[in-house]
């Protein structure tokens, strides 16, 4: 199984393809709505990254996508500029999952 990256960076694709990762770059939302669905029928793609950016673009497709339960795993990853998320989202997580807070 190998990764695929979507992303709207050119950095991001660049370091990424250093390590063995193929991707795109891409702006706009129909243009990663078609290889969104390029990459559904390749059965060698086990695990798709996508920038924080692009998928804020496409968050139901990514949900149906998860909820599917096929290949590939969507992983969310943030670009060179850094992650919008707050740093402690995974503490939050875990707090409001289990009621148990993490220091």
């Amino acid at each position: 199984m190998k990764f695929f990256l979507i992303t709207d960076n050119i950095d991001t694709q660049t370091g990424l393809r250093l390590v063995g990762v193929r991707g795109v770059t891409v702006h706009e939302r129909d243009e990663v709505l078609k290889i969104i669905g390029q990459l559904k029928d390749k059965e060698d793609i086990g695990i798709l990254l996508i920038t924080e950016k692009i998928a804020d673009l496409i968050p139901d497709e990514l949900n149906k996508m998860r909820l599917s339960k096929k290949p590939p795993l969507v992983t969310v990853i943030p670009d060179r500029h850094g992650s919008k998320r707050p740093r402690d989202f995974i503490t939050r997580n875990v707090q409001e999952a289990i009621g148990v807070r993490i220091k």
